[in-house]
């Protein structure tokens, strides 16, 4: 299934936050943090939007609409919510 959004929003594909921490502890899923961060798999169509497909972003903790395609988690977001672009 592909999905387009619409205006200035982006569908990005959230990224799994890490199971366990560098020392070895295992971090159940209840204590786990909402993961922020996001790889951009598609955006809309309006001028206002400033990420690319494939950048990989930083995004407001409780914005956006989940949708699972997959068994994968996605969010589409308005532009707004992106707060930040990750350069590695």
């Amino acid at each position: 299934m592909k999905i387009k959004p619409l205006g200035d929003r982006i569908l990005v594909r959230v990224l799994q936050v890490e199971e366990r921490t560098k020392g070895g502890i295992y971090i159940p899923q209840t204590a786990q943090e909402k993961t922020q961060q996001g790889v951009v798999e598609e955006v809309g169509d309006s001028q206002d939007i400033k990420v690319k497909v494939g950048q990989k972003i930083i995004y407001d903790k409780y914005a956006g609409t989940q949708i699972k395609i997959d068994d994968v988690d996605y969010l589409i977001l308005k532009n707004d919510d992106v707060l930040a672009i990750v350069e590695d």
